[in-house]
């Protein structure tokens, strides 16, 4: 829901929607936040385990938040204070997966005091987050586009844990930056390759050779150039769960990467067991289906391209995406919420199109030109030289 009132700086929140986009947006902005009623008619009411692990990890890397929680779990106060970045370490929720709490890193980790190095435990590919592999071949990949030189920004998967029990570990390195740049990218470019790793922990590696040959199959209909990497870990490299899955990426010849992840079902939370070339094929429809979607980002981090072209330098930003998501538009009302921030949305045409003719709108499904002049964020967190 959106904020229902705005008084001395403190915005205030019904419902346990888009949590952790307004723990972020707070933490940037410096505006106070108060949620209330979260689950409160819920047989289990109240903030999950999940979500107190991000609140627990922003305070990690930040120095002076102030936060509330009443009783019940239900209330949330928030007063962020100064983001100071830093080494840390941070033992993730198995509840969702590292990605859950990567994504809010990486929008943070650029402007804060000193570069970020966090070091985080948990489960590494779920259904329900991000995969750290989906992470670090998309998100880092935009994170780069704002940041220019991107020396210093690193994600190293250490050990692989998967749900339930995960067990896996990441390093996240981020440099810190004064500002960062205004962006225009409206030409995505053509795919030229096609590359992906398929992970196993715990399992035969023949889950890992079928998953392949089955994403393969479909994608080599698409485009010749194709490798898919076999990633087979053991021991305590596998984390406390078996399972597998795929993460494939397509690139193109501008720069942009489509990226889209598939894991396997958790026999002990009463889903039917994977088969191999089930995952390999439905990884494969999915990618199809992103780069079909279009635009110069995938469909999961369009809210990050919206937040770096808002706290951009005062400068027209204009930026191609493929058909919103309602994670992103809740992200760009907020956005307004917290910055007084907008943006103008356009439906672009190929060059010397007709206004008449439906026919001439870019092809795929249809795409956005985000637009807006970026409100000059400054990191006054940041050490001078």
């Amino acid at each position: 829901m959106v904020a229902t009132s705005i008084e001395n700086n403190l915005l205030t929140y019904r419902g346990s929607n888009f949590l952790k986009q307004r723990l972020v947006l707070s933490t940037l902005s410096g505006k106070a936040v108060r949620i209330t009623d979260i689950r409160s008619s819920d047989t289990d009411p109240g903030l999950r385990g999940y979500e107190i692990s991000l609140i627990r990890l922003l305070d990690k890397i930040t120095n002076g938040t102030k936060i509330e929680i009443n009783q019940s779990g239900t209330s949330l106060y928030y007063r962020p204070g100064l983001l100071d970045g830093g080494v840390i370490q941070h033992n993730c929720s198995v509840e969702r997966g590292i990605g859950y709490y990567l994504d809010a890193l990486i929008a943070l980790g650029p402007f804060s005091k000193v570069p970020l190095n966090a070091t985080l435990k948990g489960v590494t590919s779920s259904k329900e987050s991000p995969s750290v592999d989906y992470i670090k071949s998309s998100a880092l990949q935009t994170l780069k586009k704002f940041l220019v030189v991107d020396d210093g920004l690193e994600l190293k998967i250490k050990q692989r844990g998967l749900m339930p029990l995960g067990g896996g570990e990441v390093i996240f390195k981020c440099p810190v930056r004064k500002n960062i740049r205004a962006i225009q990218f409206d030409n995505p470019g053509m795919v030229k390759r096609i590359r992906g790793t398929v992970y196993a922990s715990k399992v035969s590696p023949a889950f890992a050779n079928r998953t392949i040959e089955a994403a393969k199959g479909v994608l080599l209909n698409f485009i010749p150039d194709i490798y898919l990497y076999s990633d087979q870990t053991k021991g305590k490299q596998a984390g406390n769960s078996p399972g597998f899955g795929v993460n494939l990426v397509a690139e193109t010849t501008n720069g942009v990467f489509y990226s889209t992840d598939v894991t396997s079902n958790v026999v002990t939370k009463g889903e039917n067991p994977s088969i191999p070339e089930d995952v390999g094929t439905s990884a494969a429809h999915k990618l199809l289906e992103e780069i079909y979607r279009g635009g110069c980002v995938d469909s999961s981090f369009q809210w990050l391209v919206a937040l770096f072209m808002a706290l951009s330098s005062k400068d027209v930003s204009k930026f191609l995406v493929g058909p919103y998501t309602a994670y992103t538009i809740s992200f760009l009302q907020h956005l307004r919420e917290f910055f007084s921030i907008t943006f103008k949305l356009d439906n672009p045409k190929r060059e010397h199109d007709d206004e008449d003719n439906d026919d001439d709108y870019l092809p795929g499904a249809k795409k956005v030109l985000m637009t807006c002049i970026g409100i000059g964020y400054v990191n006054m967190n940041k050490r001078t030289n």
